[in-house]
């Protein structure tokens, strides 16, 4: 190493030492996890997610991303366009033998659900996600892996980087917003792009296709509250739960996993007949479509009750653990003195309190019903997805999903009797329609033949619970031919999001047959 001054810099042994040790304990840090991955293709595609990691991408600041692509595309001779919302489309145009092919659309979403470990200090905003290997699965450091879409971007641009693959037309079209509420392609024109043939590269499941998945709606429950000053010998004491797994509200919903917020309400319903509190502040959840994994509340009352509290707290603690069924749970229940006791001069009135402890507790949450048509397949759910004060407002997000849209009114009945008992009112803020299955599609047909002859054995054919882009393009667009496809990815909006490593192979070899089977 020399330095700027033309002398070769000079460190004492112990920082030498030290940095090497440091360096050891943080691969990361010493060589790209990439390198060792078997496979010239999984390792190209996973070389670009790499890149795309490199960039902060929370819904509706994908802006870098996006500008990054553009670049990435002019670089290769490549028209591209925008719309208004950001959305932004990038045509690549025919292979030799490929000319008289139809337009083939590959679509994906820009944004990524940025959740993070409590101990994290990951700045979503500037850092990059770390990328960690863990034997065929790649995670991240304490954060979501952003596989859920980056995979799918990078599975794209590959494509065209890969000068030996001759394909049809290609329109790749890239969406803003996709994880709070498919913004993004809400907002598409009808003549946005061209193309017919119209593959969503947002799947989680490696060798099926998926034809159709849920629509739904957010509902915005509100409760006014009244604050009043605490008596003296009042503290504020903190209830705290974490431990749980989180995870997808529409592809995890079935698994029992635990909800934070509505744990904290059984907590708090059970404290509340062993001894009265006030409730100071409730706070749960950060995104509607991720099933909770930590909520807290701040209570105040006598420190003579604190014994008392932690008994029965005992009891329930137990209770809660023996209900939850997910290997994957850690529950953690606490209660303790909080370190803001100076600043806790009010609360909410009593009453206010047994609201909000009703509210939360009668509020359905987690499986509806099961779909008659396709095994093991949620047909309804809803997730409480978030809780939280807004001033002197209670504030409750849901997020409602169902694959026959004309049965999700019995949930927002639900929601609406749980919330009028307390007074609190409950609307709809957002919705989106379903995307109806098509076992004719012609799309379909061809590519269960081509996976058939590729991998020598069926894909599985399914809908999903979660929600697709593919929901709202085909209102616009009601002619479009469409399946979804991806590779494995597992607890998707949660720090524990992994991507299996050999289904990105296989992924590769299935899209790049299924675009050369139009040659014939």
């Amino acid at each position: 190493m020399r330095s700027i001054f033309g002398k070769p810099p000079i460190y004492p042994i112990g920082f030498v030492w030290g940095l090497l040790a440091f360096l050891i304990s943080n691969p990361l840090l010493l060589a790209s996890n990439i390198e060792g991955i078997q496979g010239e293709n999984t390792r190209k595609i996973l070389k670009i997610f790499e890149q795309i990691s490199d960039i902060p991408r929370c819904s509706t600041r994908e802006k870098a991303l996006s500008s990054w692509l553009k670049k990435w595309a002019k670089d290769k001779g490549l028209k591209t366009k925008s719309d208004s919302k950001g959305n932004l489309v990038i045509e690549v145009p025919a292979g030799e033998g490929y000319e008289n092919a139809p337009i083939v659309v590959l679509q994906g979403h820009l944004d990524m659900v940025c959740e993070k470990a409590p101990e994290s200090r990951h700045n979503f905003d500037k850092d990059s996600i770390k990328i960690i290997r863990e034997e065929e699965w790649l995670r991240a450091d304490q954060t979501t892996l952003g596989a859920d879409n980056g995979l799918g971007i990078a599975l794209c641009m590959t494509l065209v980087e890969d000068k030996t693959i001759a394909h049809p037309p290609l329109e790749m079209l890239f969406t803003v917003e996709e994880e709070i509420g498919l913004k993004g392609a809400a907002a598409l024109k009808s003549n946005f792009f061209k193309g017919k043939i119209f593959i969503n590269v947002d799947s989680e499941g490696e060798g099926v296709l998926t034809i159709g998945s849920a629509g739904g709606t957010v509902s915005l429950i509100t409760l006014p509250t009244t604050a009043k000053n605490l008596p003296k010998r009042s503290e504020p004491y903190k209830l705290y739960v974490a431990g749980l797994q989180g995870g997808h509200s529409g592809l995890d919903i079935h698994k029992n996993r635990g909800n934070a917020i509505k744990i904290l309400a059984s907590v708090l319903d059970g404290l509340y007949q062993a001894g009265q509190f006030r409730i100071i502040s409730v706070k749960g959840g950060t995104k509607a479509n991720a099933v909770p994994r930590e909520a807290e509340a701040l209570l105040a009352f006598e420190p003579a009750q604190f014994e008392n509290f932690q008994q029965h707290l005992v009891n329930l603690r137990q209770t809660i653990q023996n209900e939850l069924t997910s290997a994957g749970e850690n529950l953690a229940i606490e209660l303790s003195p909080s370190a803001n006791s100076k600043k806790s001069k009010s609360a909410i009135t009593r009453e206010d309190t047994e609201n909000i402890i009703k509210l939360l507790n009668t509020l359905p949450n987690g499986v509806a019903n099961m779909s008659a048509e396709f095994d093991e397949t949620v047909e309804m759910s809803n997730n409480i997805g978030l809780a939280y004060f807004n001033k002197n407002t209670f504030v409750v997000v849901s997020l409602e999903r169902s694959a026959a849209m004309e049965k999700i009114e019995t949930l927002h009945s639900k929601i609406q009797a749980a919330s009028s008992q307390v007074r609190a009112k409950a609307k709809v803020v957002n919705q989106w329609p379903a995307w109806k299955p098509n076992e004719k599609s012609a799309l379909l047909k061809r590519s269960k033949k081509v996976y058939q002859s590729t991998f020598g054995k069926e894909p599985q054919v399914q809908v999903v619970h979660g929600g697709l882009e593919c929901n709202v393009v085909a209102v616009q667009n009601p002619r479009l031919d469409m399946i979804a496809i991806g590779p494995t990815i597992e607890n998707a909006h949660s720090p524990d999001e992994r991507l299996y490593i050999p289904s990105v192979a296989k992924l590769w070899k299935f899209l790049k047959a299924l675009l050369q089977s139009y040659a014939e």
